[in-house]
């Protein structure tokens, strides 16, 4: 083999790529539609069994306890390292073979990835799964994914992160060194797969080989991911491009135009599938095509494996050509169909009304000013928010501050809590020199004086109690100062504390409600007190968003401040965005509803 590890990578690929393109479609089916709902349903069902109809932030250390539910967990863990494995060993089968100049059938290559997994599955192998779980994200940072990849960090974890520059540098560099480490075995597979070693015996080989070229092993594997994100995106914008000028010069001639668009149309994503399906096998092929140099370069013997053929599949290729041929011709007649009414202005793919979508300042306009002060609240209102969101503590005195923490030391450098001072004292405390020195009159308002400005500019308030446990009638004083401005229609009384909107509910059942949750899993409609429900984004899906309409119910997201995100939620036809960038978030929404029909085509696609 050459020494240009990309073309070496995409020639593995190449010798037998119909079978690498059957194998990653079939599995991508097999775990949409079978393992991944199965995992769903069982996951449901020990939630009921145990006693839960919904997981949140205040219940989920409740439910993770539960010696059952963690058993289960662990048994859903290994069953999706498994399939995991599976995948990664048939990948490294069939490139074996390409490697080989052989060609193998995709029957051949799944069963004996089966089957020397089978014989691998022993308890002194059990510590592989901890170098999948561990290993694999790193290798699907590009458009891949993979099983063991789907689950999101929680936006409000990562903004915190990103904020927090010497957490952010602390974590990046764990990050790196746990990598590097684990690049010291990325080869145990093919060892324990190709040659049959087991799992320490296998580490051992791996650390032997590799030594000395982790970082540049781990470039080389990034290095493939990234091109095939740029490939992916010079696709997207040719596609765009082509389209657009189609539709300039055939704009009177409909039916050539859309016929010719849905042969692009088709073109396009048929391309865009194939770069998305094969990236998991490029990252795999990078693999193997450096295991194979490693080998050479270390003298090491590189074992010729012979798979025999033990299935006849002539009559299943058939039928499956079959298949193929008349799907391509239902999707490339409907697809005709589709593309002709919509340039003839027959349907219109931005029936969905974006204008519904409200905007709230959280804590204010706290991207331009300091959170949660009457500078804030004025920028919200001069940025034409929808809503404030703020936060409020009761003090020592019993009065409603507004406040987002306990204690002062973040946002003042003074290390008290707003529950151990009185109000008059809290007005010494300057909480605006830390965004800017400019702000160094801002001290914390009162919520009375907000309710009073909200009203004098019709403005709606998002107000969450945030009770320490220090607290007397306080939901009750809160309710009757809403009810003193006759504000009732236009606030709702929000919290992370499920038992603050009981209580609420219990003192004035008109008062609407709002149950802030940074974690949303299960029947969440059975929480009665929550008139709405206020989700951070990470949680947000279109099956979520769905049942929460269905029942009536409105949906606020929380804290969006990133433009990707943001066109994500407009798309899911949430009810509220909760941002600290105002102007952005609206920018977004006027975007997304000025988008034209080409454009919205292709953003399907992607």
């Amino acid at each position: 083999m050459k020494n240009n590890y990309v073309i070496n990578s995409i020639k593995l690929i190449k010798n037998n790529i119909k079978t690498v393109i059957e194998f990653e479609i079939i599995y991508k089916l097999i775990v949409s539609l079978l393992i991944i709902p199965i995992s769903i349903a069982g996951f449901n069902f020990v939630m009921k069994c145990s006693g839960y109809t919904y997981l949140t932030g205040e219940n989920i250390l409740g439910f993770l306890i539960n010696p059952i539910n963690l058993l289960f967990l662990l048994i859903m863990i290994i069953i999706l390292t498994i399939v995991t494995m599976i995948d990664i060993s048939t990948l490294i089968i069939i490139f074996d073979q390409s490697y080989h100049n052989k060609k193998i059938r995709l029957i051949d290559a799944v069963k004996t990835a089966f089957i020397r997994l089978i014989k691998l599955f022993k308890i002194k192998n059990i510590s592989v799964i901890f170098l999948i779980i561990l290993l694999v994200p790193f290798l699907h940072l590009g458009i891949g994914s993979s099983l063991l990849t789907s689950i999101d960090i929680p936006i409000f974890i990562t903004d915190y992160i990103i904020n927090n520059k010497v957490l952010f540098i602390v974590i990046l560099m764990l990050i790196i060194a746990l990598f590097t480490y684990l690049m010291n075995y990325i080869y145990s597979l093919h060892y324990m797969i190709l040659e049959r070693k087991n799992y320490h015996d296998a580490k051992l080989a791996s650390k032997r080989l590799i030594k000395n070229c982790n970082l540049k092993d781990m470039f080389k594997i990034f290095f493939i991911q990234l091109l095939l994100y740029i490939i992916y995106i010079l696709i997207v914008i040719f596609g765009i491009y082509i389209i657009t000028f189609f539709n300039n010069v055939l704009g009177n001639h409909k039916i050539i135009e859309s016929i010719l668009i849905t042969i692009i149309w088709v073109f396009i994503l048929i391309s865009l599938l194939i770069i998305a399906i094969s990236s998991n096998a490029f990252s795999f092929s990078t693999i193997s095509t450096l295991f194979y140099k490693h080998k050479i370069d270390n003298n090491r013997k590189i074992i010729d494996i012979d798979y025999y053929k033990t299935v006849n599949t002539k009559r299943i290729n058939k039928l499956f050509k079959v298949f193929i041929n008349i799907a391509v011709i239902i999707i490339f007649m409907g697809s005709s169909i589709l593309t002709y009414q919509v340039v003839n202005g027959n349907i219109d793919l931005t029936a969905v009304n974006h204008d519904n979508i409200e905007i709230t300042a959280h804590r204010g306009a706290s991207y331009n000013y300091p959170e949660n002060t009457m500078s804030a609240f004025v920028g919200a209102k001069e940025l034409n928010a929808d809503w404030i969101e703020l936060d409020v503590h009761q003090t020592k005195d019993f009065q409603l501050v507004v406040m987002h923490d306990s204690n002062f030391k973040r946002v003042a450098g003074v290390n008290k809590k707003v529950g151990d001072l009185t109000y008059k004292e809290i007005q010494k405390i300057d909480v605006g020199s830390h965004f800017n020195l400019e702000y160094d009159y801002e001290r914390a308002p009162l919520l009375e004086d907000v309710i009073k400005y909200a009203k004098d500019n019709n403005i709606k308030l998002n107000i969450e109690l945030k009770p320490v446990g220090t607290e007397v009638d306080f939901e009750k004083q809160v309710i009757d100062l809403i009810n003193k401005y006759d504000y009732k229609d236009k606030c709702v009384i929000a919290s992370l504390n499920y038992e603050v909107l009981e209580n609420t509910k219990s003192i004035d059942s008109s008062i609407h409600t709002l149950y802030v949750m940074s974690l949303a899993i299960g029947n969440i409609i059975d929480l009665l007190a929550a008139d709405d429900y206020s989700i951070e984004a990470s949680n947000i899906k279109y099956n979520l968003v769905a049942r929460i309409h269905n029942s009536g119910k409105k949906l606020f997201v929380w804290t969006i401040n990133d433009e990707d995100t943001l066109y994500k939620m407009i798309d899911l036809n949430v009810d509220n965005i909760i941002t600290d960038n105002v102007n952005l978030a609206k920018l977004a929404i006027t975007e997304q509803k000025d988008i034209n029909i080409i454009n919205e085509l292709i953003k399907a696609l992607i």
